[in-house]
């Protein structure tokens, strides 16, 4: 059986990218990164994906602010064979051309576990509402932020001696567990959507 084929977006520094990197690289995901597509052109996860010799597109600004980067990333990823698309730090609202094209195939990462605390500050506002346990959402996108069907949560502790600092440690810590552990149930075929909803994922203990 062939790897899955995803794509992924991203805006940043690719940790969580280099994280399903590698575990490809030890065997342990079946699962094949067909692209890498970022919003900003000096995004250093691009030069993750060139040193894992994965294809990379960067975009700019200018696309964005035409409303062409729907239409572009879904051409993209399609034309890479994309099956699914993995958004791994990805500071943009995935618009309506890219779910139509992807449905309950786009796959978002969260800080925090949703619904409590959606938006682009998870990690601070988890940390000045003074909630002690925190964690990490990974959930379908559709057209509400942070409102998709929820795949997997990790709980994370909020420790007394914690900054926010070493929080945002932590919680990174487990989302690069938890991102290739749901990419690996999805390649298997475990995880569906039922009508209700609600997301099963076989084979979860």
């Amino acid at each position: 059986m062939a790897p899955l084929k995803i794509g992924v977006l991203i805006s940043g520094g690719g940790t969580n990218l280099q994280a399903i990197i590698d575990e490809i690289a030890a065997g342990t995901l079946d699962v094949e990164i067909a692209l890498v597509l970022s919003s900003r052109p000096d995004a250093f996860g691009l030069q993750r994906a060139e040193s894992a010799g994965i294809r990379a597109v960067a975009l700019n600004r200018g696309v964005y602010d035409a409303g062409e980067a729907d239409a572009t990333i879904v051409s993209e990823m399609k034309s890479a064979g994309a099956e699914y698309i993995v958004m791994a730090g990805y500071m943009r609202m995935i618009g309506p051309e890219v779910l139509a094209a992807y449905p309950n195939k786009v796959i978002n990462l969260h800080p925090a576990l949703l619904p409590s605390f959606p938006g682009a500050h998870g990690i601070q506002d988890a940390f000045d509402a003074g909630v002690k346990v925190t964690g990490v959402t990974v959930h379908f996108a559709n057209a509400e932020y942070d409102k998709g069907p929820i795949i997997a949560q990790r709980a994370v502790p909020v420790r007394e001696s914690d900054t926010v600092e070493s929080l945002e440690e932590r919680i990174h810590a487990t989302e690069y567990e938890i991102y290739p552990w749901v990419l690996g149930h999805l390649a298997a075929g475990d995880i569906s959507l039922a009508e209700d909803g609600r997301v099963h994922i076989a084979h979860a203990d």
